[in-house]
C-alpha cells in the first residue's frame, strides 16, 4: 500500500489529506463534462465515458508510474476511437481496448517507455494539432444543430455532411451554444477557481429547458437517459477472427495511449521538478485499459489538462486521483437524470475549447516559422492527421524525421585527410597542412568526426577510397571522435580494411574511445585489424607507420610531409630501430 498511494505514507498527514481532497474534488469537477462530451464525440453513449473517467481514473493514479497522473478519456483517443466504432461498432471497440491494454503492459515488461519519449516533438505537434482539428470541426453540426448528420470516417466526408445539411440549422441550437460558449470564457475573469465548462453547461441547460424545451437535442433525447447505477460487469465475446480483425486499432490505441500518457507525465514532471517512471506507467495504463472494458468503459490515457489542474490545485499524492474517480462516480450517482437534459450544442462549445487549447498554436507557428526539416515533418504529421488517419501520421512523420535525422548527421560528419602542421609549435595534425605539394604518397591519414551510422557510412568509405587511389603503404584512421558504429558503419569499414591488405597495404587506428573499441571486439574488427596497428596516439602510429614504408620511394621525394622525409629523399639508408629511436 505504501508503494502504491503516496510513496511515502509516513510523510503523509491530514493536511496532505486535505490538499488532495480539494484537487480532487475540483478535477472530479471538470472531468465530468469532458467525460461525456469525449464520449459522445466517440460515438457513443455519455455514460461510458463517466465510466471510463472512474475506473480507469483510479487504477492509473494507483499503479501509474506519476503521482500526479489523471487518467481518463481524452481528445486525442477521439479520431480513432470513432473510426473503430463507425467500422466495428461499440462491442469490437471494448475489445480493441482490452487488447490495447494487454499491449500496454507488454510494453511495460520489455521496458518500451524509455524509448517512446524520443518521439520527435514536430510529431507530436503534428498529430495533436490534427487531432484538434478534427475534435473542433466535430462539434460544427452540434453546435448548429444540424439534423440527418451522418458520421463518416473521413474528415472530408464529415464537411461534405456539413455542407449538404447546412438547411437545417437550428437557432435555438446556436443561440444555447452561444450562450455556453461566452459563459465559459467569461467564468475564469470572474470566478478564476470555478471550472468554466460545469458554469457553461449549467447555465445553458437551465435556459434550454425553461425557453427551448422540446425544441434542441439534448443527451437524453439522443443516446437515451444516463444510468444512475453502478456499470454492470460485462465479459466481450473473445475469438480468434475478432482478435485478427482488431489487431491494427489495438496497436493505434496503444501507440497513442503510451505517448499520451509519457507525455502528460513529462508536462506533471515539469511543473513538479519530479521523475516519473515511464515503464511503470505504461503498465498503470495497460491494468487501466485491460479492467475498464469489463465494465462498458472505453480506452483511456493520461489526460495533460487534468493532470496540470489537479497539480495547480495543490495536489501532493495519488490519492487526488482516487479521489477525483470516487467524486465523479458519486455524483453521477446522485446527479445523472439531471445529466440528460444538457444539450448536445451545450457540449459543443466544451470540446471546441478543449481543441483549440490542445492544438500548441504558438509551437505549431514557430515551427513552421523556421522552415527547416522539422517544419516539413509538422506540416506532414499535421496533414495527414486530419485526411488520412492518426497511425499512418506518425509512421510517416517517424520515417521523414529519421530520413531527416540521417541527413543531418551526415553532414555533421567529418572525414578529412590530415598531416602535421610543422608550422606551428605543437605541430598537431590538421586538414589544412594538406596540398598538393605537401602530402605523402605512403602514408594517409584521416581525421574522423561523428558517428559511422547507416546515414554516413558510405559516404565515409568514398571519401577515404577516393583520396587514396595512388594506393599508399599505410593508410592511419583517427577515431577519437566516433562515439559508435552501427552495423553498415562495420561493413563499411571491413570493405576499406580488406581492400587495403588485398593491396598489401595495413591499416592503423589510434585515439579510439573505450566504447568504440568494445564494440570492434564484439564485431571481430578489432581482430581483423589486428591489436599491434591500434594505438592511443596518432603519433604512435606515425612512428609505426614509418617503420611500413618503401624507403625507395622516398628517395628523390619533395613532399617533406613528416620530419624523417629530407633525410630519407636524399637516399640515406635507415634502420626500423634507427628511425624509431628519433621519436
Amino acid at each position: 500500500m505504501k508503494g502504491l498511494l503516496s510513496g511515502s505514507l509516513q510523510d503523509y498527514s491530514w493536511e496532505s489529506f486535505r490538499k488532495d481532497l480539494i484537487a480532487g474534488v475540483i478535477v472530479g469537477v471538470i472531468a465530468i463534462p469532458l467525460a461525456m462530451a469525449f464520449a459522445i464525440a466517440s460515438g457513443v453513449k455519455p455514460e461510458y465515458g463517466i465510466y471510463t473517467s472512474c475506473i480507469a481514473g483510479i487504477i492509473i493514479s494507483v499503479f501509474g508510474g506519476s503521482k500526479f497522473q489523471i487518467g481518463g478519456p481524452t481528445g486525442a483517443f477521439v479520431p480513432i476511437l470513432l473510426g473503430i466504432v463507425i467500422a466495428y461498432g461499440y462491442e469490437d471497440l471494448l475489445l480493441a481496448g482490452l487488447m490495447a491494454g494487454i499491449l500496454l503492459c507488454l510494453m511495460s515488461f520489455f521496458k518500451i517507455g524509455s524509448l517512446i519519449k524520443f518521439i520527435p516533438r514536430p510529431v507530436t505537434i503534428g498529430f495533436t494539432a490534427g487531432i484538434a482539428v478534427i475534435i473542433f470541426s466535430g462539434q460544427i453540426a452540434n453546435f448548429l444543430g444540424l439534423t440527418g448528420i451522418e458520421k463518416h470516417e473521413k474528415f472530408l466526408d464529415n464537411m461534405k455532411e456539413i455542407v449538404l445539411h447546412l438547411d437545417t440549422t437550428s437557432l435555438y441550437s446556436v443561440l444555447t451554444a452561444l450562450i455556453c460558449f461566452i459563459v465559459i470564457l467569461i467564468t475564469p475573469k470572474v470566478f478564476p477557481r470555478v471550472p468554466g465548462s460545469i458554469i457553461g453547461l449549467t447555465v445553458s441547460t437551465m435556459i434550454a429547458v425553461l425557453f427551448f424545451q422540446g425544441q434542441i437535442a439534448t443527451i437524453g433525447s439522443t443516446y437515451g437517459n444516463i444510468p444512475s447505477n453502478l456499470p454492470e460487469f460485462q465479459f466481450p465475446e473473445i475469438t480468434w477472427e475478432r482478435i485478427v480483425r482488431l489487431i491494427g486499432p489495438a496497436i493505434a490505441i496503444a501507440a497513442l495511449g503510451g505517448i499520451e500518457s509519457l507525455l502528460s507525465a513529462v508536462v506533471a514532471d515539469g511543473m513538479t521538478g519530479t521523475k516519473h517512471n515511464s515503464n511503470k506507467e505504461l503498465f498503470g495504463q495497460g491494468l487501466a485499459n485491460i479492467v475498464t472494458p469489463f465494465f462498458g468503459g472505453i480506452p483511456a490515457t493520461g489526460a495533460i489538462a487534468r493532470t496540470a489542474t489537479n497539480i495547480k490545485s495543490g495536489a501532493v499524492s495519488r490519492f487526488s486521483g482516487v479521489i477525483h474517480g470516487v467524486f465523479v462516480l458519486v455524483t453521477v450517482l446522485a446527479f445523472a437524470p439531471f445529466a440528460s437534459h444538457i444539450p448536445l450544442a451545450s457540449m459543443a462549445p466544451v470540446l471546441m475549447i478543449v481543441a483549440w487549447n490542445m492544438a500548441e498554436r504558438r509551437q505549431f507557428s514557430h515551427l513552421l516559422k523556421m522552415k527547416t526539416g522539422d517544419s516539413l515533418v509538422l506540416l506532414v504529421t499535421f496533414l495527414l492527421t486530419v485526411f488520412t488517419s492518426i497511425t499512418t501520421a506518425v509512421l510517416v512523420g517517424l520515417v521523414l524525421a529519421l530520413v531527416l535525422f540521417a541527413k543531418r548527421m551526415s553532414t555533421i560528419s567529418v572525414v578529412e585527410e590530415v598531416l602535421p602542421d610543422h608550422s606551428t609549435v605543437s605541430e598537431k595534425v590538421h586538414a589544412n597542412a594538406v596540398s598538393a605539394s605537401h602530402h605523402c604518397p605512403q602514408i594517409s591519414i584521416f581525421t574522423i568526426e561523428g558517428p559511422l551510422f547507416f546515414g554516413v557510412a558510405q559516404l565515409f568509405e568514398q571519401r577515404v577510397m577516393e583520396s587514396i587511389h595512388y594506393k599508399p603503404e599505410v593508410l592511419i584512421l583517427r577515431m577519437g571522435k566516433v562515439p559508435f558504429m552501427d552495423s553498415t558503419g562495420e561493413a563499411n569499414f571491413l570493405h576499406i580494411i580488406q581492400h587495403f591488405k588485398k593491396n598489401g597495404g595495413i591499416v592503423l587506428l589510434s585515439g579510439m574511445v573505450p566504447r568504440l573499441e568494445e564494440q570492434m571486439k564484439l564485431s571481430g574488427l578489432y581482430d581483423e585489424i589486428g591489436k599491434d596497428n591500434i594505438f592511443e596516439h596518432t603519433g604512435e602510429a606515425i612512428d609505426f607507420a614509418l617503420t611500413n614504408i618503401n624507403y625507395n620511394r622516398c628517395i628523390g621525394c619533395r613532399h617533406a610531409a613528416f620530419h624523417e622525409c629530407a633525410q630519407l629523399s636524399s637516399g640515406v639508408t635507415y634502420q626500423k630501430e634507427k628511425l624509431l629511436s628519433q621519436h
